[in-house]
């Protein structure tokens, strides 16, 4: 008669365990059904599913084991699983699969309690926890710290959009990021990411830096910001805020371009995204000139901006060519979706203002970045508390990994 037994075994870490505890499994021919591992500071928790093919198989391998165990100095624990339990285990993995975020400058107890509280709400089961960042000298603590938690969930979640909403508004409370998303194929099978430019890659609003030194900075301020709200149509705000440049000089543009901030992990984002055969663009309803500075700053392979009207080496008030409002953007992220052969699952899109709604709605990976309100609660993901780079933890990639990234 078949037997089936969870064999867990905790203490210090050290090589060779797993090793040696499967070498005695294997001299009694064991069928091992699931194998689990986890190391935290040096402490080791490991379990082995296991079946044994008859009753007098059972006895032998498990003193060998328990043996073993004290030889090595480690604590084991064998637990016995009856028919139903294994086949409700095995009924589990056709169950949907959800991955849970949480993004913060340090992660207290508090946060975990809350977050997972949610998740117990909704009867999902946590699989696997894992922090994805790195380790944090406590003598070393700054306000550029990283945190992130990322939790494997398993279970049947009716509407997607309340769990997303909930998790929206703890955050708030908290003062942290948690993103949900299904865990599926796409989601670390991403191939192109757009940016939004302007307080986004950098933390300007550039036609704001213009009107300032042509002397109508607080005017082009206050419609920027209502647009930004979405308050105001796009293409008539641009166009009125457009119109108060008419007649500043050319030359200022470059001193503008040269003092421009890049976004807090702006530089790691990009560089990484490249190192990993990511394609990336700036859909920017902003200015080419500056998109195409940023463009050999970082190594952005498509700009698509407005084009500013220079004549006579005077601003003209008027753009030409096609306005980048937001549905265009969502247009431009579309055909270079297809013009790289992608789905649109394939594709990230980052963005702050209302205009971005329409990109960050249809990409695979819609990214509200330190955004008003109304487009974090439109947007399906954001982030807030930490910098641009924060978007790599939702691709599920660790520190750790992207140390090694050569």
């Amino acid at each position: 008669m078949k037997r089936i037994v969870l064999i867990n075994i905790s203490g210090e870490d050290k090589p060779g365990l797993t090793s040696t505890i499967t070498q005695i499994l294997a001299g009694y021919d064991v069928n091992i059904l699931d194998i689990g591992q986890a190391v935290i500071h040096d402490t080791l928790s490991l379990g082995f599913l296991i079946e044994l093919t008859d009753e007098e198989q059972s006895a032998p391998v498990l003193k060998d084991i328990l043996f073993k165990a004290h030889e090595l100095d480690v604590q084991i624990r064998f637990s016995p699983i009856d028919d139903e339990d294994y086949q409700h285990w095995v009924g589990g993995q056709g169950k949907p699969r959800h991955i849970v975020t949480l993004l913060a400058r340090k992660v207290s107890a508090l946060h975990i309690a809350k977050v997972t509280e949610v998740v117990a709400r909704y009867q999902l089961n946590i699989d696997k926890i894992d922090r994805l960042s790195g380790r944090i000298a406590l003598d070393d603590a700054n306000e550029k710290d990283k945190a992130c938690i990322q939790l494997s969930l398993r279970g049947t979640l009716g509407d997607s959009t309340l769990v997303r909403k909930e998790f929206l508004e703890l955050g708030a409370q908290l003062d942290i990021d948690i993103a949900y998303q299904e865990d599926n194929i796409y989601r670390r099978n991403r191939r192109l990411v757009c940016f939004d430019m302007d307080s986004t890659l950098i933390e300007a609003e550039v036609i704001d830096e213009l009107a300032y030194a042509a002397g109508v900075g607080e005017q082009v301020a206050e419609i920027t910001e209502r647009a930004m709200q979405g308050e105001l149509d796009f293409g008539e705000s641009f166009a009125a805020r457009l119109a108060l440049l008419k007649g500043l000089d050319e030359s200022v543009l470059a001193g503008i371009a040269d003092s421009l901030k890049l976004t807090e992990g702006a530089e790691r984002l990009v560089s990484t995204m490249r190192a990993l055969g990511y394609k990336t663009a700036i859909l920017s309803g902003g200015f080419s000139y500056f998109g195409h500075f940023l463009q050999k700053k970082l190594g952005i392979d498509y700009v698509y901006a407005n084009e500013l009207e220079i004549a006579d080496g005077k601003v003209t008030g008027n753009v030409s060519g096609i306005v980048v409002d937001g549905n265009r953007k969502a247009e431009l992220l579309q055909e270079l979706a297809e013009r790289e052969n992608l789905s649109l699952q394939q594709v990230i899109a980052v963005g702050d203002g209302a205009n971005d709604l329409p990109m960050l709605s249809i990409a695979g990976l819609g990214v509200a970045f330190r955004a008003k309100q109304i487009v974090k609660e439109s947007a399906k993901h954001s982030i807030s508390t930490l910098g641009l780079d924060g978007v790599l933890y939702l691709l599920g990639l660790s520190d750790r990994e992207l140390n090694n990234l050569s």
